[in-house]
Order: structure tokens, then C-alpha cells, then sequence
């Protein structure tokens, strides 16, 4: 199936490793121009290897000076925007609310969701002269379901899913639309933190960790990162031209988190 999208200008932050790698050369294997940013030096020297078609940039999104200069490479290099992929974001600590230090705290909405601000603040101007301009912006099942043990984590996805509908609201007029993905367990070595830590604290195992998460999902298997990178070029694609203010599971069918 030929999306349309060859030539089309696009950011991924975070986009050196994981969803955001698969995201990249999801969008370049259309055609697409891509940029990405990632604060892993290692793995943008991998992607400049592997895939020097993709330029790059240094930029951690919580750093608004950083980001500035990341829109100055990334608009030099793309020749223009029509969609920004907010992807950057971490896990986040472990541990009951009353046990987490504000610092981990602070640290962790200010890259999973003051990040997107950061970013689409930047964008918006040079979306708005595009004729088939999008934003997707990663949030998770976490904001969407209670998520114990992960305040921070499901506090912050909980706020991107909120900023994604404002953003479509302002700013569909100028035909920009505005979306979340809400991705499920996503097979990788954060996934595999997560059930470390969270069965550290809860004192069992990991696999009983991983089948007490598995028990809320219908699929029980791990989301392939290149899944959701399928979902996010779609809605960025003309045939997405009219989903706005979504919040689009890719999860196989994530009912509860433990």
C-alpha cells in the first residue's frame, strides 16, 4: 500500500533506539525525510551507520535552549516540518508515592510530557504551512488505567493524552491534527526494567510480575516496536487526514494494569 508520504518532513525525538528507531525507518522506508534526536551518543553513531539517509541530532527535549538548537538542525536538514513525532520519554521511578524522591519525580514529567510541550511549541509555526502537518504524541496504556507503583509515569501519560486533545482542538483550523498512541508492553529492556523494579518492591518474582501485567491483556504477548511505528506513519498519511484528538491503542487489548 503506497501511504503518499515520499518527501514528507518529520521529526522522531528519542528516536535512536526502540519505538522511536522503528518509527524513523518506518517513515524513511516510505520515502519520507526524516530527523531524529536522542540524548544515547552510541546508539546515533549506530543510526548514522546503519541508516545515514536519517540525520541526527544531540538534544535531550527537557532542555528548552537544546531544543531550539534542535529545531534549527532539524529545519535545516528537513527544509521545512509537516510532522512531529513526540516519542522521547522515560520510565520513571519505581516505588509507592510516598517513597519517591521529588527529583525522580520532576525528572520524569519533565521529559514524558513537558518534553512534548517543548517540542510542539516549536513546531507549530512550520505546521502550519504545511498541507499535511500532524502531531503523534507518545503517551501509554499508563495514561489510561491506574498504574501502581508508577505515579510519575502514569501522572505524565495521563497529561499527554490531555495536551494531545487540546492540541487538536486549537489547532485543527489550521488543518493540523493531533494524536496519542497508547502502546501496551512493548517487548524491550524497559519493559524488562519496569518488571524488575516493580517485582523488587512487591517482593515476588518477575515472572510472576510479567503474568499478574499479562493478566489485564487479551494478547498476551509483547507489542512489536514496529507495530506502533505502523500505526504512527498511518495517522501521519493522507488516509489519516481526518483522525484528530485520538488516543489510538496499540496494546492487544489492555484492560487493567497491575
Amino acid at each position: 500500500m503506497d501511504l503518499q508520504i515520499e518527501g514528507l518532513r518529520v521529526l522522531v525525538t528519542a528516536g535512536a533506539g526502540g519505538i522511536g528507531r522503528a518509527t524513523a525507518r518506518a517513515f524513511a522506508a516510505e520515502g519520507a525525510k526524516v530527523h531524529i534526536c536522542d540524548v544515547d551518543r552510541e546508539a546515533l553513531a549506530a543510526m548514522a551507520q546503519s541508516d545515514p539517509a536519517i540525520t541526527q541530532s544531540v538534544c535531550d527535549v527537557s532542555d528548552r535552549k537544546a531544543v531550539g538548537g534542535l529545531f534549527g538542525e532539524a529545519l535545516a536538514a528537513l527544509g521545512g516540518l509537516d510532522c512531529l513525532v513526540n516519542n522521547a520519554g522515560i520510565a520513571g521511578p519505581t516505588g509507592r508515592v510516598d517513597e519517591i524522591d521529588p527529583a525522580d519525580w520532576d525528572a520524569c514529567v519533565a521529559i514524558d510530557l513537558t518534553g512534548q510541550f517543548n517540542c510542539t511549541r516549536l513546531a507549530v509555526e512550520h505546521l502550519k504551512q504545511s498541507a499535511n502537518a500532524s502531531i503523534v504524541n507518545l503517551s501509554s496504556q499508563a495514561g489510561k488505567h491506574g498504574f501502581p507503583l508508577r505515579s510519575p509515569y502514569a501522572a505524565a501519560k495521563w497529561g499527554v493524552i490531555g495536551f494531545t486533545k487540546a492540541l487538536a482542538a486549537e489547532l485543527g483550523e489550521f488543518g493540523i491534527r493531533a494524536n496519542a498512541i497508547c502502546p501496551g508492553l512493548v517487548d524491550g529492556a524497559r519493559i524488562q526494567s519496569v518488571i524488575a523494579n516493580k517485582a523488587r518492591s512487591m517482593n515476588i518474582s518477575h515472572d510472576e510480575m510479567a503474568a499478574r501485567l499479562f493478566a489485564g491483556v487479551s494478547i498476551k504477548r509483547f507489542v512489536d516496536p514496529n507495530d506502533i511505528a505502523k500505526q504512527i506513519v498511518f495517522l501521519a498519511s493522507p488516509f489519516g487526514k481526518t483522525i484528530s484528538g485520538q488516543e489510538v491503542s496499540v496494546c492487544g487489548d489492555t484492560r487493567m494494569l497491575s
